[in-house]
């Protein structure tokens, strides 16, 4: 599979990633059908901080960790985006992550 045509499916979905909620790398990859590929799902979200339409913020680890804030500008703006959504964060981590949790099959 090209990595470029799998980060642009990856896109896709993120851009459906609702306001006020995240999704992981894991159930992305699921969702594409190549489960084992949460890792590519993570450095198609480390090329995307370019692309002003995707929502990079709202995808985390399987547990709700802002893995990828480092990613960013700042190592806070990840942080910043979500709260600004109403999604809490302590120490790095989504308050109450199921509650914010969006999963792909279930759009």
């Amino acid at each position: 599979m090209e990595s470029t045509n799998f980060y642009e499916r990856v896109y896709e979905i993120v851009r459906k990633i609702p306001y006020g909620k995240v999704t992981t790398y894991g159930h992305i990859a699921a969702y594409l059908g190549v489960k084992s590929s949460s890792r590519m799902v993570g450095y198609a979200m480390n090329s995307s901080h370019s692309i002003s339409d995707i929502p990079a913020h709202r995808v985390v680890n399987r547990n709700g960790m802002l893995t990828g804030k480092f990613h960013f500008p700042t190592p806070s703006i990840m942080e910043e985006l979500l709260e600004n959504e109403g999604i809490p964060i302590k120490n790095d981590k989504i308050i109450n992550f199921k509650d914010y949790l969006w999963i792909p099959e279930n759009d």
